[in-house]
């Protein structure tokens, strides 16, 4: 597929850039390799979220099919395809986070925030995602924010995160 002039104009120069940072490390003829990062870059400089067209360009951009582009945003919970607000809280419901009281962290913060999951706050700071594991079962129950990860939490801990953050 050929890059099109009106999809690939909406990624900066810095966002191209960053792009073919990584289709070097792969061979010429598999740029599309390098979807993944290319997908969080865009994300990251679109107030972290993936519209249609951004999804369009980042594919045009690798020369790779816009539908198989359109398959790994939507298979990977790190992609958000609506937008999302400023921190986005991702909290681990998986079993060793449930066995140590993720309910009453999830309880918590949906009557802090007043929002239930893949909901965001009416003032766009907070945005509630339910993610299937965090790797940290250790220091469970986690939740990360942004790329912070906060373990062995309690309502306390929430409010003492939820707090800095709004002071921010």
């Amino acid at each position: 597929m050929k890059e099109t002039k009106s999809s690939v104009v909406i990624l900066s120069e810095a966002l191209k850039a960053g792009i073919e940072k990584w289709t070097k490390k792969y061979p010429p003829e598999r740029r599309q390799s390098a979807v993944l990062p290319a997908l969080t870059l865009a994300q990251e400089q679109n107030q972290g979220y993936l519209s249609r067209e951004l999804i369009d360009a980042v594919a045009d951009y690798l020369n790779m099919s816009r539908v198989a582009a359109y398959e790994v945003a939507t298979f990977y919970s790190m992609y958000e395809l609506q937008p999302v607000g400023r921190y986005k809280i991702g909290i681990c419901t998986n079993i060793s986070c449930m066995l140590r009281g993720c309910d009453k962290i999830v309880k918590h913060l949906k009557d802090r925030l007043q929002i239930d999951f893949d909901e965001t706050t009416s003032d766009g700071q907070f945005t509630l995602k339910e993610v299937e594991c965090l790797g940290a079962c250790v220091n469970a129950p986690v939740v990360y924010v942004g790329q912070r990860y906060y373990e062995d939490l309690t309502p306390q801990k929430i409010d003492e995160i939820l707090d800095e953050l709004n002071g921010q």
